[in-house]
């Protein structure tokens, strides 16, 4: 049996704080996004990339992080949940942070951030050689948590980033590599193609994708034998008592296909808040109660939702499914017997780690991982993942929900 990940922040990241000068858009409103957005831009660079009403809100600074999103910069919700605590306290001295959560990782939120895998095991990046797989000892590479990205490239819909970075696995081989990430806006005739459907002429819409990529720049090759790292991206949602996590999946036997979902992560998830059907599962995202479940490649069908039944707002998570000839990272804290037996998708709901503990959000997650990335000197790993959020009458949302999730919306509101 799989040991658990006893802490937490094992499903978080965060990035630092610099000042980078960039251009931005100036957006103002009375919103929710338009009041993060004017918060952030009090404490750190933000590129803001709009088309018509819609806009994403994304930070230099937090890796090329999209900190949230909108379909109204005006007057429309903001999507990604936003740490305000942690974004004004900032960086700390490495003697203020002794002792503290900022020792080992900065939560400032944001709705997608680009990560690396695997977290835990033989072949770990957050765990130097000779540490316990405890939590004392977890820390998240810098270069995904208090070094910025650099921007090398902006138009009013799109900014890319680049990175250079070195890092050591808890078995000692070092991973030279380069990082770079696009973050693209999606207009509503591009989102139709790319799911699939017609979207109504009444819903409204904030869709971008964001490229990821990571390029062996060392001399030797990256093996199996001595780790091989995955890129992870993660998304932290506003949560509400009405939204439902809705992942489809394949129908199988376990023989065939392993179990359809893993929920070992943090301990077995009640069925008050996963229910697991032959072909979908809901799972809770009102942030209340810690937990987390994946996905395996062999059961995944590229794509996670949730349905917030309050703002009747359809949120979709898509990624590009491509060839695993090395499978996927496992990111359990232990020495692993199957270290690339991991999951492809994954959903994280916040809650109190124990009793009489406040939780670190409310907040809940969709995530996404590339395959391990066995690269030879000069090759490129890229992950692409898509992040849709659709709002309308439930009429209009009711068939999309049912198309590309596998459940009408009366099923989702009435699953738990």
């Amino acid at each position: 049996m799989r040991k658990l990940n006893t802490f937490i922040i094992s499903t978080l990241g965060v990035a630092g704080l610099f000042t980078v000068g960039c251009n931005t858009t100036s957006m103002s409103g009375d919103g929710a996004f338009a009041d993060d957005l004017a918060f952030m831009k009090e404490h750190t660079s933000i590129v803001t990339l709009s088309q018509g009403d819609a806009a994403v809100a994304v930070a230099p600074e937090y890796q090329g992080r999209v900190m949230t999103s909108t379909y109204d910069f005006k007057s429309g919700p903001s999507f990604g949940w936003i740490n305000r605590p942690v974004i004004e306290r900032g960086l700390m001295s490495e003697a203020e942070a002794k002792g503290k959560l900022e020792q080992h990782i900065y939560i400032f939120g944001g709705e997608e951030r680009f990560w690396l895998g695997p977290e835990g095991g033989q072949y770990a990046l957050y765990f130097k050689p000779g540490d316990r797989f405890e939590f004392a000892d977890w820390k998240t590479p810098a270069v995904i948590d208090t070094e910025p990205f650099e921007l090398v490239e902006r138009t009013e819909t799109s900014a890319r980033f680049r990175k250079d970075t070195e890092l050591m696995n808890f078995s000692g081989t070092v991973f030279k590599m380069a990082i770079e990430r696009t973050v693209s806006l999606i207009d509503a005739s591009e989102a139709g193609e790319l799911l699939g459907v017609d979207l109504p002429e009444g819903v409204r819409l904030v869709a971008y994708e964001t490229d990821n990529r990571i390029t062996n720049t060392g001399e030797q090759a990256w093996q199996a034998e001595t780790g091989l790292p995955s890129i992870w991206i993660l998304g932290m949602y506003n949560p509400s008592p009405e939204t439902t996590v809705v992942i489809p999946f394949k129908q199988g036997g376990e023989q065939a296909l392993g179990p359809r979902v893993n929920d070992s992560y943090f301990g077995k998830v009640p069925e008050d808040y996963l229910r697991v059907e032959r072909q979908k599962l809901f799972f809770k995202g009102d942030g209340t109660r810690r937990g987390k479940i994946g996905i395996s490649p062999l059961r995944s069908k590229g794509i996670a939702g949730s349905y917030d039944a309050a703002g009747q707002v359809l949120n979709l998570v898509t990624y590009n499914v491509q060839d695993a000839p090395n499978g996927y990272v496992n990111s359990m804290w232990e020495i692993q017997d199957e270290p690339y037996a991991g999951d492809v998708i994954n959903s994280y709901n916040d809650g109190s780690p124990e009793p009489g503990v406040a939780p670190l959000g409310p907040f809940y997650e969709l995530e996404t991982s590339s395959p391990a990335a066995a690269l030879k000197p000069g090759e490129t790993m890229r992950h692409v993942q898509r992040t849709f959020h659709i709002q309308g009458a439930e009429a209009d949302l009711d068939p999309l929900a049912a198309r590309l999730l596998g459940a009408k919306l009366d099923a989702i509101k009435q699953a738990f």
